[in-house]
């Protein structure tokens, strides 16, 4: 065992809460310089563990073990980054504060240079493009890739000695994670330690020292990464690294008419007083029982196209037409038929979620608001398809805390379903989810689409390995749609030089990262 002195360490620590074990016995040691890879599936207690070292435990909890920190500053990245945004105040005001409060020390006459010289040192570490234009936009206005990023900048600001990383690479292309696995790979290499709290296997290959393989808050396998990923041990460990799913989400020759279909859409955002484009495409179709993924990195204009078409965004001009009939730009201006036609399932479930309210309570009122139906009705329907989506019993009367991510987002795609739809707006589901969850997840959403009568998905993602059983692709990138057309054609035989260095870089890894 390496003995050298740890910059912090956990020796048996449990955590239970109602009398629920969430963290059993876990131990381990954060050395300089190294990173320590939590994996697991969704609920196993990664995130749990990782907030131990900052001393933040859930409500309630009956904490045992033992938290030494030996006077290292820590960093934290959260895996859900609008969580800790203000969301009155633009991206780059708390950033601002932080290095205006560094440089209080030197003379008035340079403090202000000296802050936008670290502002930009921290937008240039935490991969955040354009950081200046986006730090002047609310959080509301970035993708969640650019609001993680966002975060990341913050946290390298500090300084810290040990970074907490939950799930950095969420909801990232393959492009932006190969370059923020490089920044964590260099923050190593400078002496910091990285605690990476990952489902992403690909990344945990590349950059750990060491793994720990979590389930139900049971360590089940510890060991150097290269020895726990190549020759696994345990069960859950071999499930973990499975082959992801390539079957179809939909049979090709079962589609029909164009349902929903955009035209000369132009989305903007508003930027101080100006009104800036993020989002140009000419026309895009989607028909009647067909998946159509729509592709592209953090910040190309994905979910902006996602919150147009179910009317969250209404600062957009161009038609968006649903059966030939133009729908309005507005949530608030739809019928209750267009609104229950086209349903949004959001990238971060538990934020879309009242905190306060069972999960069951509230997938049910899906189907009285929308559809007029009874609220024992609507009860009972519930029920009924959360079961099917494998969720029931005294789970789905819990508030949304008590949930898992995996979990949250199956009564989140339930809760759309409620709605009967004609379309479902699928945005980055699957994003922070653990491979297991995820093809779980995935096979679900095939399953809808093929025993349905003609649902039609329009899925939002940044990973190809998501998007491949998609019936068509359309590619976004820098706002514009570069490239549209049946999955294999886009997959073998992309046209545009974007398109062929996305899909190099979700085929390219496997070269180590570690400097």
């Amino acid at each position: 065992m390496n003995q050298e002195p740890a910059l912090a360490a956990l020796t048996d620590l449990t955590v239970e809460v109602d009398g629920e074990v969430l963290v059993d016995r876990v131990s381990l040691r954060i050395l300089p310089g190294t990173v320590t890879a939590l994996v697991g599936a969704s609920g196993s207690g990664k995130t749990t563990t990782g907030l131990a070292l900052l001393g933040e435990y859930p409500a309630g909890a009956r904490v045992t073990g033992e938290v030494s920190v030996h006077g290292a500053r820590i960093g934290y990245v959260p895996q859900h980054p609008a969580a800790v945004l203000n969301p009155a105040r633009r991206t780059g005001a708390l950033l601002n504060d932080m290095a205006r409060q560094q440089v209080r020390h030197l003379p008035r006459r340079e403090r202000r240079a000296a802050a936008g010289e670290r502002r930009v040192q921290a937008h240039a570490d935490a991969q955040l493009d354009d950081g200046e234009t986006l730090s002047r936009r609310y959080p509301h206005q970035l993708s969640g890739g650019q609001q993680q990023r966002a975060v990341l900048a913050q946290a390298l600001l500090l300084g810290a000695r040990i970074v907490v990383a939950d799930e950095p690479t969420t909801g990232q292309d393959a492009l932006t994670k190969r370059r923020i696995v490089g920044e964590l790979a260099s923050l190593a290499a400078r002496g910091i330690a990285v605690l990476l709290l990952s489902h992403d296997l690909d990344v945990v290959r590349e950059l750990a020292d060491e793994v720990l393989v979590m389930r139900g808050g049971r360590v089940v396998e510890q060991g150097a990464a290269r020895a726990v990923l190549d020759t696994p041990t345990h069960p859950w460990t071999k499930e973990l690294l499975a082959e992801p799913r390539n079957m179809p989400y939909a049979d090709p020759g079962h589609t029909g008419a164009e349902v929903l279909t955009v035209g000369a859409l132009v989305a903007r955002h508003r930027n101080g007083g100006a009104r800036e484009p993020v989002l140009r495409v000419d026309r895009l179709a989607l028909r009647a029982g067909e998946c159509l993924a729509v592709l592209g990195r953090s910040g190309s204009g994905k979910t902006t196209l996602a919150r147009c078409l179910a009317g969250l965004h209404r600062d957009h001009s161009g038609q968006i037409l649903l059966d030939g009939t133009a729908l309005p730009r507005s949530l608030r201006e739809r019928s209750r038929e267009q609104l229950a036609a086209v349903q949004y399932v959001f990238q971060d479930a538990r934020a879309a979620f009242d905190e306060h309210r069972p999960v069951l309570d509230q997938v049910a009122r899906t189907a009285t608001r929308l559809r007029g139906a009874g609220r024992r009705e609507a009860t009972e329907e519930a029920r009924r398809v959360l079961s099917d989506l494998g969720l029931d019993g005294s789970l789905i009367r819990r508030l949304p805390a008590r949930l898992s991510g995996g979990e949250l987002q199956r009564a989140a795609l339930a809760r759309a379903l409620l709605a009967r739809p004609r379309v479902l707006i699928c945005d980055e589901i699957t994003s922070g989810l653990d491979p297991v969850t995820r093809r779980s997840l995935l096979d679900l959403l095939a399953a809808l689409i093929r025993r349905s009568d003609g649902l039609s998905v329009v899925l939002i993602t940044h990973d190809i390995g998501t998007a491949a059983p998609a019936t068509r692709m359309a590619v976004l990138d820098a706002g514009e749609v570069v490239e549209e057309g049946p999955r294999d054609r886009i997959l073998n035989a992309p046209e545009h030089p974007f398109t062929a260095e996305l899909i190099g870089a979700s085929r390219g890894w496997g070269a180590a990262a570690r400097p």
